[in-house]
């Protein structure tokens, strides 16, 4: 059977392989490294698509290395020591030759799975190298996670994705024999979605369904062939975060009947009811915030519980949370004040703290009279005082903007009654 165009143009040398320079460009994190082959144990943290297992394989082939690869989702404790074994009979410990177990998808491990690998690493008979859509910080042992370094690779920009289509061109056997034209590149490149592997499987469909070796790729003609073949990205799990924006975009418009028809492709497909869970979480704090601040918690608590129940019974509480979370008055006036803020502080500096707000922890810094003027605010009347609380340089900015509903109404006027017109609120 022929192999897919995104295996048979795979890079095999670190020379041809394309993104992600901040880690294997001239001045990339790892690419000294990559050279001398001396590889510490790693995870790479990224969406799909965006070359972590051809990373792997490449500092295997670079490093000379025996590589050996498992996936987590049908790979058990005993395939993981089987591996091991293998591993301890064909190198020596820190050696040049160490083996590296790549491990797909290592955020589907259980604890006892990834527990079986901390001695192997821990005395170097393998050096590990795991990849993941999922925060590590969430889905990685602590034990392992410190024994491993962390490096986050980023959806392929256009630049990358662009290259990506003309590596095809130029080096697969099978389109070298076609005469093709790039006339438009809009809609394969948004379909991709910064996925390298979607956006090669998008263009073979649409080589494959001409008739003629003659062939004119158009955002109309990817539009119609990938909207006929919706069910082959699904099968292959290539939609998995369109439907997690339509699902997210659903609840942020108030609508729970999309919520849950999204929530339900989601189950149908088998998604991780964490992934689900978290990012209703994340939801409740970004969308909802204060004008329902009983989102969060709400958010917070599905995610504990779904945590501890799988399915089929965790489907119901992701059903409350996510028809809860839809119809709750919506504000994002926190998410846009921290994000104010920190434009502020990427402009401005390090501005001093002002005096009176310092700590004082010494006689010295008394003496210089931190804190002198700070005013204890429950020593006022309404536990207020009128006192500035930012660097001299940015006084009377207002970062945060109440939204317009009920709960975040009564907050800007408590704001107004205690600021007046400082702030404009």
């Amino acid at each position: 059977m022929e192999a897919p165009l995104a295996e048979r143009i795979r890079p095999q040398k670190l020379e041809d392989y394309i993104s992600q320079a901040h880690l294997v460009g001239e001045n990339g994190s790892l690419t000294h490294q990559i050279a001398k082959g001396i590889v510490p144990s790693l995870i790479f943290w990224g969406p799909p698509g965006t070359g972590k297992t051809t990373l792997a394989q490449i500092i295997a082939q670079e490093s000379k290395r025996p590589f050996y690869i498992l996936s987590a989702i049908n790979s058990g404790v005993k395939d993981i020591r089987e591996v091991i074994e293998k591993a301890k009979q064909s190198g020596g410990l820190f050696t040049a030759k160490n083996p590296i177990l790549f491990i797909d998808e290592i955020h589907r491990f259980s604890k006892s799975q990834q527990d079986s690998l901390l001695a192997a690493v821990e005395k170097g008979w393998i050096t590990l190298i795991g990849a993941t859509t999922e925060n590590p910080s969430f889905e990685v042992i602590p034990a392992l996670l410190s024994r491993c370094q962390v490096y986050v690779l980023n959806a392929f920009s256009k630049n990358d994705l662009e290259n990506l289509l003309q590596r095809a061109l130029t080096t697969d056997v099978f389109l070298k024999e076609k005469s093709i034209s790039l006339k438009e590149t809009e809609a394969l490149l948004r379909l991709s979605g910064g996925d390298g592997r979607k956006l090669l499987n998008i263009f073979e469909l649409v080589i494959n369904a001409s008739e003629s070796d003659e062939i004119e790729i158009t955002n109309d003609k990817v539009l119609h062939l990938v909207q006929k073949n919706t069910v082959l990205y699904d099968k292959t799990g290539e939609q998995h975060y369109d439907i997690v924006s339509a699902f997210i975009k659903s609840i942020r418009g108030s609508d729970p009947n999309g919520a849950v028809y999204w929530l339900a492709r989601m189950i149908e497909g088998g998604e991780d009811v964490k992934f689900i869970a978290r990012r209703m979480l994340i939801l409740s704090s970004e969308d909802i915030g204060n004008a329902n601040p009983t989102a969060f918690i709400m958010a917070n608590n599905t995610f504990q519980a779904v945590s501890t129940i799988g399915y089929p019974e965790s489907r119901i509480i992701l059903s409350q949370c996510a028809v809860y979370l839809a119809t709750s008055p919506k504000s994002n006036a926190s998410y846009l004040a921290i994000g104010e803020a920190q434009k502020t502080v990427k402009l401005t500096g390090d501005l001093p703290v002002p005096i009176h707000l310092r700590n004082a922890p010494t006689k010295l810094m008394k003496e210089l009279g931190y804190g002198d003027e700070y005013q204890y605010a429950h020593d006022y009347a309404n536990n207020f005082s009128n006192q500035e609380f930012l660097p001299d340089a940015i006084v009377n900015t207002a970062f945060y903007v109440p939204g317009n509903n009920s709960r975040e109404n009564g907050t800007r006027d408590f704001l107004k009654n205690r600021w007046k017109e400082k702030y404009g609120y």
